[in-house]
Formats: structure tokens, C-alpha cells, sequence
């Protein structure tokens, strides 16, 4: 497997929550941003924030209806729409996530999100939104 596809994969592997697949690959002074909340930055940081987030999605039943990658150079991005089914009913968010690599190390990371009505008609095609 190429470098380009490696990095792919883990980039994808962190935009869809399989924390434990991209954990290893972060840099020691990686810098996640995520827009609009905070910033955290070192390898701990960012490694606790991960499983903080995998531990919060206990019991939630995550379904990727998109997941979308663009590849240049060192830079991958990753375009995802989830639906996370919980015991509080169902939440879709869409969102984006912009790796930076180093080598084979993840260097950098920023995040944008926002929850969608999958009901609205300015939600993405593919939202699950009924009769389309």
C-alpha cells in the first residue's frame, strides 16, 4: 500500500470515530482545531479527547451515509455525513475534517461540523431525508 493510501485510510479512520486506528499515527505536538470550540494541542491532548469522544458515543450505533476523500500531497480531507442512533433518538451531523501529515504522522487536524435536520431541504442529498 502506497503512503497516499495509508494516510487516507487513517485520516478516514479518524473522521469516522475508529480512534483507536489513527491514535497511533499522531505527531507529539499535533495541533487539532476544532472551528468554532477549542483548540488542543500535543499528542495527550488529543489522544484523550479521541477516547473522551469514543467513550460519550457508548451505546450509540454510528451509520455513515457518506464518507468522501480528497488526497494532495500530505493533505487529506474527509468529508462525512453520520447518523448516530442513542438512547435520546437520532442525530445526523455533517461534517469535515482536514489532516495534515508529516510523513506518516498526522501533524495537524481541523475539524468543522454541524448537526443537520435530516428532514430540511437544505440538507445534504443523501440525509436520509423521507421520500427522497
Amino acid at each position: 500500500m502506497s503512503a497516499a493510501a495509508d494516510r487516507t485510510e487513517v485520516a478516514r479512520a479518524f473522521a469516522q470515530h475508529r480512534f483507536d486506528q489513527a491514535i497511533p499515527h499522531l505527531a507529539r505536538d499535533v495541533r487539532w482545531t476544532i472551528l468554532g470550540y477549542l483548540v488542543l494541542e500535543g499528542d495527550d491532548a488529543v489522544a484523550r479527547t479521541c477516547r473522551d469522544t469514543a467513550g460519550s458515543l457508548a451505546g450509540t450505533t454510528a451509520h455513515w451515509e457518506r464518507c468522501r476523500t480528497v488526497t494532495q500531497d500530505d493533505t487529506v480531507v474527509v468529508e462525512v455525513l453520520g447518523r448516530y442512533t442513542g438512547p435520546d433518538g437520532v442525530t445526523a451531523v455533517a461534517s469535515c475534517h482536514i489532516l495534515e501529515f508529516a510523513g506518516p504522522a498526522i501533524a495537524s487536524i481541523t475539524s468543522y461540523g454541524i448537526e443537520v435536520d435530516p428532514e430540511s431541504a437544505a440538507a445534504p442529498p443523501d440525509a436520509g431525508r423521507r421520500g427522497a
